[in-house]
């Protein structure tokens, strides 16, 4: 009898959660890399497909080998095919152990791999595109973490002058009257691995346009291992709901011993008609797919299926 080939790698998780695409894979355990790519960001890379790699900023949300294991990788193919060093953002405390870790592989590799590395303290922001910022804030797991608001700084004209002529606009500018304030828009929240704690209600996670959020356990006897892992559970999740005030939130890192059926059937009892927003497994490809078919529907668009 032949034997049975190799099984098939699954597709890539994509959600399209206007105006951003969220794509990537997320597997507890395995490999997380979620990329946005209207953002040129990458966050976490605990697996490097092609399609990451046109994003030039990687942030990382703590050191466990499943969301960091393919971040030399990253930075050589990078260098490979002629796109530029990589820039990876970090935790303060992550600066070290991955200067270690990269100078390993130049070690091995006896070569160098070009990047640079920006680390970030509790609350502190770094420049990623034109306006657009990333804010880093520790989280709570089993070894030093971090999550990431992206976030737009958009100028805006102070109440007191609205409704001024431009000519009277252009006048005081020129006095050197400061007539506009910088906004801070939450595009894009990223929690990482965490337990549940004060992080997740800040209000540039609660109002960002898109959340991203671990939910790596959902059965109702499985709250003691998330506890234990500081991972978060589906009823964290319908705790969490209330309070936010985001377009759509993609789960991800859910355990592959959990089936996506019954994840399915699960998060529909959580998500209340009332909740004005869509909730997601980016790993669902059945439900994403239909979902996407829908939105091309709508914007008159054939199906991709």
């Amino acid at each position: 009898m032949l034997p049975k080939p190799p099984p098939r790698e699954g597709p890539l998780g994509f959600v399209y959660a206007p105006p951003f695409r969220v794509q990537g894979v997320s597997v507890a355990g395995e490999a997380t890399s979620v990329q946005i790519p209207e953002l040129d960001i990458c966050l976490d890379m605990g697996a490097c497909p092609r399609s990451v790699l046109a994003s030039p900023n990687v942030a990382i949300s703590h050191g466990h080998m499943d969301h960091v294991g393919a971040l030399a990788y990253y930075c050589s193919q990078r260098k490979f095919q002629g796109m530029g060093p990589a820039r990876i953002l970090c935790d303060k405390r992550l600066e070290k152990p991955i200067q270690k870790m990269m100078q390993g592989y130049n070690d091995l590799e006896q070569q160098v791999t070009p990047y640079e590395l920006l680390t970030l303290d509790d609350g502190q922001e770094r420049q990623i595109k034109s306006n657009t910022v990333i804010r880093g804030f520790h989280t709570e797991h089993t070894s030093p973490s971090m999550g990431f608001t992206i976030i737009e700084k958009r100028s805006k004209l102070k109440p007191e002058f609205v409704g001024y002529p431009q000519e009277k606009l252009r006048e005081l500018k020129t006095q050197g009257v400061e007539i506009t304030h910088v906004l801070d828009v939450p595009l894009v929240a990223y929690l990482g691995d965490t337990a549940p704690g004060p992080h997740l209600v800040r209000d540039d996670v609660r109002k960002a346009q898109v959340i991203i959020c671990e939910c790596t356990f959902i059965e109702p006897d499985h709250k003691e291992r998330a506890r234990i892992g500081m991972h978060i559970h589906l009823d964290n999740i319908a705790e969490w709901l209330g309070v936010l005030e985001c377009g759509a939130l993609v789960l991800t890192h859910l355990s592959r011993r959990s089936n996506h059926a019954q994840a399915r059937k699960l998060l529909s009892a959580v998500v209340r008609d009332t909740t004005p927003f869509d909730v997601m497994f980016l790993m669902d490809h059945r439900s994403n797919r239909t979902r996407y078919d829908r939105q091309l529907a709508e914007a008159g668009s054939p199906s991709m299926v």
